[in-house]
């Protein structure tokens, strides 16, 4: 486990597997890298896999800037250089999900594939009871989340634990920002798999959407494959936005795509 400094922000990352291309894993809102470990013996078969704890997440200290995905992605692209890496393969969930996206517009030379798993480019992507949610979030989320495994971890690693509770109040302040990136995502040239539960907590029509922004199903792929989009699309069954990295076929499904 390592750390380097971005632009005087300070990220902690861990690294798995010893050759093959690179891939990086961005994880969720207020966890940290630690929601994959489950996932990273069979990415790392054969790869070098490298763990982000983004911007005051996991054992990262919290800087004093707002949580944006897009300051996020130039973190980790700046990392990328730090080690590096670029281009990368690079798979993000949930938050690491838009950071991904982020990365990917922002800096097309850093990503070689994509993997987005439950993310949306726009704050409509949700469904309204969703975003509703979100802006009904205050301050008192952070006592509540003290119950959870998450804030375990985030006690016994972070170097300010008593940070704590700025960094949900940050988390919550990030939600109830309205965001709309349809007119970017077109400029992404990485090969993009998206993946999403079939009880996700995005609309499929904003799923379906994102993925037409991307050029999928658009057209017949054609008996030879010659009319398929170059990126992806998974509904993984029996799952939701909240367990989805559980479900038993998404490794084989990332795998498949990264290998090409």
């Amino acid at each position: 486990m390592s750390t380097a400094d971005i632009d005087g922000i300070t990220l902690h990352y861990a690294e798995h597997g010893t050759g093959g291309d690179p891939l990086v894993l961005l994880h969720g809102g207020i966890h940290g890298g630690e929601m994959f470990d489950p996932l990273v013996p069979a990415l790392a078969d054969g790869r070098r896999v490298v763990v982000v704890d983004l911007d005051g997440h996991g054992r990262s200290p919290l800087s004093d800037r707002p949580l944006r995905p897009q300051t996020l992605a130039d973190d980790v692209a700046g990392l990328l250089r730090h080690l590096g890496l670029a281009p990368a393969d690079v798979l993000g969930y949930s938050l690491g999900g838009e950071v991904a996206l982020r990365l990917a517009i922002q800096h097309p030379d850093a990503v070689r594939r994509l993997v987005v798993v439950s993310a949306s480019c726009a704050r409509d992507g949700a469904y309204p009871e969703i975003v509703a949610q979100f802006d009904a979030m205050g301050p008192g989320l952070a006592d509540m989340i003290r119950q959870a495994p998450v804030y375990a971890h985030y006690a016994a690693h972070n170097p300010r634990p008593e940070d704590w509770d700025r960094h949900i109040a940050r988390t919550v302040e990030a939600l109830k920002v309205d965001f709309d990136w349809r007119d970017e995502i077109p400029q992404i040239t990485a090969p993009t798999l998206l993946v999403y539960a079939d009880a996700d907590c995005f609309r499929p029509a904003h799923v379906a959407e994102l993925y037409a922004l991307l050029g999928g199903g658009l057209r017949d792929g054609g008996l030879d494959g010659s009319g398929r989009p170059p990126g992806a699309l998974a509904v993984l069954p029996g799952s939701t936005h909240y367990d989805l990295l559980e479900n038993p076929l998404l490794v084989p499904a990332v795998v498949r795509f990264l290998d090409g």
